[in-house]
């Protein structure tokens, strides 16, 4: 078996030697993917391992790094894993999701050849089919910037990655039956840190020194809020890129969202705790972790601080704030605020209402009255080699119909280097997140009530964030400039997971005419190949 992985391996290279710039450095991987015993919340479960750890190994990487991770799936069913904020410049093929790649059978590998290209910042990868993300398989992403690219911050003393999210005491087989039983999931448990539970993680940290803390929500279904007793955040970063560096008490962190903020040992020499608490819920859901002061003279003292529980327009005012530093570098020496993303003309707007219609008997959820269903061929495969019947283009509007919802596997269509304006509506009383895989977006409106051409008015065209995963408040409305400067297949899903799997989501096809690998890689050598693709031939050595 390991001769196979090299083997694999070996051809990957080949491949990579085609079209990677060969100044920038390799990293490779071997992860074996398990079940184990974990116990989070003090019970036993099935947990997923990756080379026996959970949460997974961290991958360290610098901009325009390659990495060679090899992933043998010891399971006894289909695994993949996907790369959340990864923008796989020119190569969908490598995303990770069903609708791009062919599951890992059990007792087989595939190894993902991926580049960081032009990007920075904190992410973390997961495992993407049924509800495996609910067992664990999730790890943090670094991508650091190059030794000569200026950050906007004296570097930081120590980095900490903290992965946090909702949990359940059920096994995700049980979780995934109750999706399929058409039911709601039921409350989640407890929250966890690094995948332990309440007080089951200390820091230790020097006093009069900064430390970077990079935080992203991996859970399934809530928000949550994130604050360190007695200390100020500065927010620094979201998603790979570089923000104004505003200080807050606490941070809202949404499903699938990346933060890094600095934190400055200014307190007395003591513990202090970390706290992290459910948004939007009740009950709330809290955990906490300890700040140690390596000249610490006594424990943590006083209860846990408390944050925010149900407010929206605290929330909301928030997120306004959260803005792009236009005068610093991102991956590349260039001041970030040199892409006058307001200044330039939209060629489309895509409206995108969320729902959760009843179907046959059952709860699913839709997007734009369309509830996805994963077909038998996975849809960049089947585009490639032209296999009919598969998918169709324009199966989901641009514009919410108002209509029940129905089942269908949809796609959207799109024109490679248009420059699209996406608003996302909520008219329901749960707040959602929302991730596009393989682009960044810029935040340039949210607010309350019905968007209308009139919201334009008050669009941010100068600084609005850029990112890849923002929320949209209980009948409210976020609104997006993205530019499609990628082509590919591109997931666009919700990141409550449970609304994800019973179809809150759709791809978009990013298409260009030209047969070009300026445009697009070609398909890898080892592709896996499944359902109509079988038996086809990837391309000659």
């Amino acid at each position: 078996m390991r001769s196979l992985w090299w083997s694999l391996l070996v051809v990957q290279i080949l491949f990579l030697l085609g079209f990677s710039n060969g100044e920038s450095p390799y990293r490779w991987y071997n992860w074996n993917i398990t079940y184990g015993d974990i116990y989070p919340l003090g019970v036993k479960q099935q947990g997923i391992l990756i080379n026996g750890q959970f949460p997974g190994p961290q991958i360290d990487s610098v901009t325009n790094d390659n990495l060679i991770i090899n992933v043998f799936n010891s399971l006894d069913e289909p695994f993949l894993l996907s790369w959340n904020g990864i923008q796989q410049r020119r190569n969908s093929w490598q995303d990770g999701v069903y609708g791009t790649n062919c599951p890992i059978p059990p007792g087989q590998n595939f190894t993902y050849v991926l580049q960081v290209k032009d990007q920075i910042g904190s992410f973390f990868y997961f495992p993407s089919l049924a509800m495996h993300k609910a067992a664990g398989g999730y790890g943090g992403i670094i991508i650091r910037s190059r030794p000569l690219i200026p950050i906007p911050f004296p570097p930081p003393t120590g980095d900490y990655t903290i992965l946090v999210g909702d949990w359940f005491k059920q096994n995700h087989t049980d979780l995934k039956a109750i999706l399929d039983g058409g039911n709601d999931l039921p409350f989640p448990d407890g929250l966890l840190v690094n995948g332990r539970g309440s007080n089951g993680l200390t820091f230790t940290v020097d006093q009069g020194r900064t430390y970077r803390f990079r935080i992203s929500n991996v859970g399934l279904t809530t928000a949550i809020n994130f604050r360190i007793q007695g200390h100020k955040m500065v927010l620094v970063e979201a998603e790979g890129t570089h923000t104004l560096q505003n200080t807050y008490e606490s941070l809202d962190i949404h499903l699938g969202q990346s933060y890094s903020v600095l934190v400055t040992m200014d307190q007395p020499g003591q513990d202090y705790y970390i706290v992290t608490s459910t948004r939007f819920t009740s009950p709330v859901l809290t955990a906490t972790s300890i700040l140690h002061y390596s000249n610490s003279a006594g424990g943590v003292s006083g209860p846990p601080p408390g944050g925010p529980t149900i407010e929206i327009d605290w929330s909301l005012n928030q997120a306004r704030s959260v803005r792009q530093n236009l005068t610093a570098s991102g991956p590349r020496p260039n001041p970030q605020g040199s892409y006058h993303y307001g200044l330039v003309n939209t060629t489309r707007t895509i409206r995108l209402a969320n729902s959760a219609p009843m179907i046959n008997g059952k709860k699913r959820y839709a997007v734009n009255s369309v509830s996805f269903i994963p077909a038998d061929t996975p849809l960049k495969l089947a585009d490639y080699f032209k296999i009919p019947g598969v998918f169709n283009l324009g199966s989901i509007q641009d514009y919410p119909t108002g209509g029940g919802g129905y089942l269908q596997t949809s796609v959207m269509a799109a024109d490679f280097r248009a420059y699209i304006e996406i608003v996302f509506e909520n008219p329901e009383d749960t707040v959602q997140s929302w991730h596009i895989d393989g682009h960044i977006f810029f935040v340039v409106g949210m607010d309350g009530g019905q968007w209308s051409a009139a919201s334009r008015l008050n669009y941010n065209l100068r600084d609005g964030i850029s990112r890849c995963t923002i929320q949209v408040y209980p009948r409210s409305w976020t609104a997006l400039y993205m530019p499609l400067d990628n082509v590919g297949m591109w997931n666009i899903r919700s990141e409550n997971w449970a609304r994800q799997y019973l179809g809150q989501q759709f791809y978009l096809r990013v298409y260009s005419p030209v047969n070009s690998w300026r445009d697009e890689y070609p398909i890898p050598i080892g592709a896996l190949l499944c359902g109509r693709a079988s038996g086809r031939k990837t391309r000659p050595l």
